[in-house]
C-alpha cells in the first residue's frame, strides 16, 4: 500500500485542467487525466516510434501500475515491442531508450500524489514542439499484429561508474529517496562508486515528505547528514536532485553548479543554461574559460539548444537539473549524485560552495487561471517595462535590475501557475524585487478578468 503524508494525498490543485507540452502529458489521475487519455497519447505516440520497440517504465505513484498496464497494451496494439524495466528512474528510462528508439515514464515528477502522466522519449531525448503536435493531433490507426513484452534490467550502474570512476576516501553519504523510483538505483550507485551509504525512505510508495524534495523541509535528511560528509534527496522520478551541506539545503542552482564544475573539471566548455539559472553558475563557467548559451525554461529547451550549438553539458537551475549529453540527454539527479561525491573533500568543491553562495535565488508562484495566462502576461509586459530598462521575452519576461540580480516571470507548462525567479546577492533585495513584482502580476490578473467581464 502507498502512503504518503495525509496532507499530500488531500492536497488539491489550484485549478483543474490537464496539462500537454514537451514535458510531457500531466492532470489529475480520474479527474482531468483518465485511461482513455493515456490510450489517446500513446496511440498517437505510436506513429513516432520507428523502430517498433519501446521502453515502459513508472514511478511509485498509486495510480503508476494502472498507468503503466494500460501504456503497455496500447503499445502493444498498435504492433510496438514492449520493454518493461518495471519500477525505474526517469534517467534510467532515458538512458535504456538510446538502444531501444523509444521510451515512456509513467510519472508526473514533482507534482502532488493526485497527479500522474506521461513523458515521451524518442532515440534518447524528449519530444521536440513538432513532434509534440503528432501526438495532440487525431490519427487514423489500421490493425496492427500485435507487440510483445519482456521484462528487462538496465545497465545504467556500471556505465555511469565507468564515467565517474571509483569515489577516493569514501564519503559517508546520506540519501533520502522519498519512497520514488531511485530507491534502488541511487543507493546502488553510490555504494558501488566506493561511498559508505545511509538510506532514508528506502520502501517504495512510503516516505515521510511530499513528492519534491525542492520544496520540502526534508528533517530526516537534515538531521541525518549531521553525521555524514553530504545529503542528497530525489523526487519520486529520480531526475531532480537536492543537495544537503553541513545541515543545510542547498540553493538548486548550486546543485547545478557542483555539475557543470565537475564537467569543466573533466575538461568541457560549451555550456547550455536556462534562462532561469544563476548568474553565478554562468560567471564560474566564464571565470574558467567556458562560453554559455541561454534556453528557454525546460529541460526539452536545454537539450534542444545543446544539440543545435554542438554543447557539452548544461541544465536549469530551477530543477537542480544537470544534464551531460554524452550520458543522457536529460536532467540526471542521479548521475550528478555521483559526480558531486567524486568531488567531496577537493579544493573544486570548496570553490564552487564559496562561489555561489553569495548569490540568493528565490521561487515562488502565483496562482493565475491558465486561461488568463497569455492576457495576464500581455499586461504585465507593459507594466514592467515601464519600471525596468531591460527586459527579455524569450521566454516569458525577464528583467535585468543590475549586473547580479534579475526577476523572470514565465506561465508554468506542467502547473496552473505563474511562476517567479529572482536572484541577487541580497537576501533584502531579492525579497523586494520578488514582493514587487508578485504585486505587478496581481493587478495584471485582475486587470485581465476585468476586461473579460467587461
Amino acid at each position: 500500500m502507498v502512503r504518503f503524508p495525509s496532507e499530500f494525498i488531500k492536497s488539491l490543485c489550484a485549478f483543474d485542467s490537464l496539462k500537454v507540452s514537451i514535458s510531457g502529458v500531466r492532470g489529475v489521475f480520474g479527474d482531468d487525466l483518465n485511461l482513455n487519455d493515456i490510450m489517446r497519447f500513446c496511440r498517437n505516440f505510436s506513429v513516432l516510434i520507428k523502430s517498433k520497440n519501446c521502453v515502459v517504465a513508472q514511478d511509485t505513484r498509486p495510480s503508476s501500475k494502472i498507468l503503466s498496464e494500460t501504456v503497455v497494451a496500447t503499445l502493444m496494439e498498435r504492433g510496438v515491442d514492449v520493454y518493461n524495466l518495471g519500477i525505474a528512474p526517469t534517467p534510467v528510462i532515458f538512458r535504456e531508450s538510446r538502444k531501444y528508439g523509444a521510451g515512456i515514464m509513467i510519472t508526473s515528477s514533482h507534482n502532488p500524489l493526485q497527479w500522474n502522466g506521461l513523458k515521451f522519449i524518442l532515440e534518447g531525448r524528449g519530444i521536440n514542439e513538432s513532434e509534440l503536435e503528432e501526438i495532440k493531433k487525431q490519427h487514423n490507426f489500421s490493425k496492427e499484429k500485435i507487440g510483445s513484452e519482456l521484462q528487462i534490467n538496465s545497465n545504467y550502474i556500471s556505465e555511469a561508474i565507468k564515467l565517474i570512476g571509483k569515489v577516493k576516501d569514501a564519503p559517508k553519504i546520506a540519501v533520502d529517496v522519498g519512497g520514488g523510483a531511485a530507491f534502488n538505483v541511487a543507493p546502488k550507485l553510490l555504494q558501488n562508486l566506493g561511498c559508505k551509504v545511509i538510506t532514508i525512505n528506502e520502501k517504495p510508495g512510503i516516505s515521510s515528505h511530499g513528492p519534491d524534495p525542492t520544496s520540502e523541509r526534508l528533517d530526516d535528511l537534515i538531521s541525518s547528514t549531521k553525521k555524514c560528509d553530504i545529503g542528497f534527496a530525489f523526487d519520486l522520478d529520480g531526475d531532480r536532485l537536492v543537495v544537503v551541506k553541513e545541515g543545510k539545503k542547498q540553493a538548486s542552482d548550486i546543485t547545478l553548479g557542483l555539475g557543470v564544475s565537475k564537467a569543466l573539471e573533466l575538461g568541457y566548455k560549451r555550456f547550455v543554461l536556462s534562462i532561469d539559472t544563476s548568474v553565478s553558475v554562468e560567471k564560474f563557467i566564464k571565470d574558467n574559460g567556458g562560453q554559455v548559451h541561454r534556453s528557454k525554461v525546460g529541460e526539452a529547451n536545454v537539450v534542444d539548444l545543446m544539440l543545435k550549438t554542438n554543447s557539452q553539458a548544461g541544465g536549469e537551475g530551477s530543477s537542480a537539473g544537470f544534464i551531460l549529453p554524452e550520458f543522457n540527454m536529460c536532467r540526471d539527479g542521479i548521475l550528478t549524485s555521483g559526480l558531486v561525491a567524486s568531488m567531496l573533500k577537493t579544493k573544486t568543491f570548496s570553490e564552487v560552495m564559496k562561489f555561489m553562495k553569495d548569490y540568493v535565488q528565490l521561487r515562488t508562484k502565483v496562482d493565475v487561471e491558465d486561461s488568463f495566462h497569455e492576457k495576464t502576461l500581455q499586461i504585465l509586459s507593459e507594466k514592467m517595462k515601464s519600471q525596468y530598462s531591460q527586459l527579455i521575452t524569450i521566454d516569458g519576461l525577464k528583467a535585468i535590475i543590475d549586473e547580479d540580480s534579475w526577476i523572470l516571470v514565465r506561465q508554468s507548462n506542467t502547473e496552473h501557475t505563474v511562476r517567479i525567479s529572482t536572484e541577487s546577492t541580497s537576501l533584502g533585495k531579492a525579497h523586494s524585487i520578488q514582493k514587487q513584482v508578485s504585486e505587478l502580476i496581481k493587478q495584471s490578473y485582475d486587470q485581465a478578468r476585468r476586461n473579460k467581464n467587461n
